[in-house]
C-alpha cells in the first residue's frame, strides 16, 4: 500500500492553481471539470511525476471552514513538504513575497518553515529526512 493522493482544501482553485505550480514550482497533473465551477486539480512535484499527487480540492464544504480555521489559529501546518534545504527555500519563497509564520527553525537534524498558501492553509517544509 501506498499514499496516491492527498489534498489541501483552498478558497479559489484558479488562486491556488497559480500559487502551487506558478511559486511552489508543482507541475499540473490533472485538470478536469467537475460540475458547473469547480475542477479535479492536482499537482505533483517535478521530481516525481508519477508520484503522489496534491489535490487543490475546493473548500465548500462548512466543516471546513472550521477545521483551517482553527489550525491557523492555533499555527498548525495542514501539510508538510520535504526540501532539500529549508533555508535556501525559504529565501527564494520569501523572495517572491510568500508569508511566512515560521522562519527555518533547527529541531535537531530537521529544520522546518512555515507559510501561508494564500488559500487559507499554513504549509511547513521540512528538510527531507536522510
Amino acid at each position: 500500500m501506498k499514499i496516491h493522493l492527498t489534498s489541501v482544501f483552498v478558497d479559489d482553485q484558479v488562486k491556488a492553481e497559480h500559487f502551487y505550480t506558478e511559486i511552489l514550482g508543482f507541475v499540473k497533473k490533472h485538470d478536469v471539470p467537475v460540475g458547473e465551477k469547480d475542477r479535479w486539480l492536482t499537482v505533483v512535484s517535478p521530481e516525481e511525476p508519477e508520484g503522489t499527487e496534491l489535490l487543490l480540492e475546493p473548500a465548500g464544504h462548512p466543516a471546513v471552514k472550521t477545521f483551517r480555521d482553527a489550525l491557523v489559529q492555533e499555527g498548525i501546518p495542514l501539510a508538510q513538504f520535504a526540501v532539500d534545504d529549508v533555508k535556501a527555500e525559504y529565501r527564494r519563497l520569501h523572495g517572491l513575497g510568500v508569508r511566512f509564520t515560521q522562519e527555518p527553525l533547527e529541531m535537531g537534524p530537521v529544520t522546518t518553515a512555515v507559510f501561508d498558501d494564500t488559500c487559507g492553509n499554513l504549509i511547513q517544509i521540512a528538510t527531507k529526512p536522510q
